[in-house]
């Protein structure tokens, strides 16, 4: 039987550090502790075996308390975490988290770029250094962008064709705006890479959180398999963030909906492009 993973979720302690991105009052859901045990049972009822565990915050001790619940939980398959990309010691922060008790799980690096003042964040010769000892570690990076980011994340991929890039939540389509043809053109350039995957994850709180159906979600996830294609589609929960807008199984349900009209690629969106992408280990997977 297939596996599912959820390659795209969190926790966080709030008595733990600073979360500015959860200020304001539409925010105010999810100003309460995420843990493990909050999001086994909506796994248990979704059919969802294993997840990949990302980041939150531009903090070390994120990191490290995410490879202790990974090492703690075997259903944690990857962490994706955060290291310092503008510093002069990033290939060991690398391998300071590698030593760390959960360290073999660290399969990712990302960082929150589009929070970034700077649209061009990613052009800069020191991230492009941090980024470099990423993949010298054998890390795969995570792409957190929106349309506005592309065009310097494009750039970033063109130099390092032999990286391995997972981009988040489709770059954000502003689905509740209206399409958008400047996300569309970037989306489409940066798919034209073949060492990019791209998660289907966090759509549900890029389009309106009270009135959205299923339906909404369909172009974009057409979109999504004519530039990826079946092999580098992959699916992500963004629990608990998407349950501003939707719970757990409509999530997953949203995103079968991609499945449901391809039905050949269903192995490949929820186990193995997940398993390519993050290069993880077919060993010990459970809940």
């Amino acid at each position: 039987m297939r596996r599912v993973i959820d390659a795209h979720q969190h926790f966080w302690d709030l008595a733990t550090g600073s979360y500015p991105w959860m200020e304001g009052e539409e925010m105010s859901p999810l100003r309460r502790d995420y843990r493990p045990t909050d999001l086994l049972p909506l796994m248990a009822a979704s059919g969802v075996d294993a997840t990949i565990l990302v980041q939150c915050r531009h903090d070390l001790a994120e990191t490290r308390d995410f490879l202790a619940i990974a090492k703690a939980h075997d259903f944690v398959a990857g962490v994706v975490g955060w290291v310092d990309l503008l510093a002069d010691d990033v290939a060991a922060q690398i391998s300071a988290l590698r030593l760390l008790p959960g360290g073999d799980k660290l399969v990712g690096i990302r960082h929150n770029v589009h929070d970034e003042a700077d649209a061009e964040w990613l052009r800069r010769s020191a991230v492009q250094r941090g980024v470099s000892a990423v993949f010298e570690a054998g890390l795969t990076f995570d792409l957190l962008v929106r349309a506005r980011e592309l065009p310097a994340a494009i750039d970033l991929v063109g130099l390092f064709p032999n990286g391995r890039f997972v981009l988040d939540h489709m770059a954000k389509p502003p689905i509740a705006s209206g399409f958008s043809s400047f996300w569309e053109a970037g989306f489409k350039a940066l798919a034209s890479n073949a060492n990019v995957w791209c998660k289907v994850s966090g759509l549900v709180t890029e389009a309106d959180w009270t009135r959205a159906v299923p339906e909404d979600f369909d172009p974009y996830l057409q979109i999504a398999l004519k530039c990826f294609g079946p092999d580098r589609l992959i699916f992500g929960s963004d629990w608990p963030v998407a349950t501003l807008a939707a719970s757990y199984s409509e999530v997953k349900t949203i995103a079968s909906r991609l499945t449901a009209a391809a039905p050949e690629i269903a192995d490949r969106f929820f186990e193995g492009n997940a398993t390519d992408a993050y290069q993880l280990s077919t060993d010990g997977f459970s809940r």
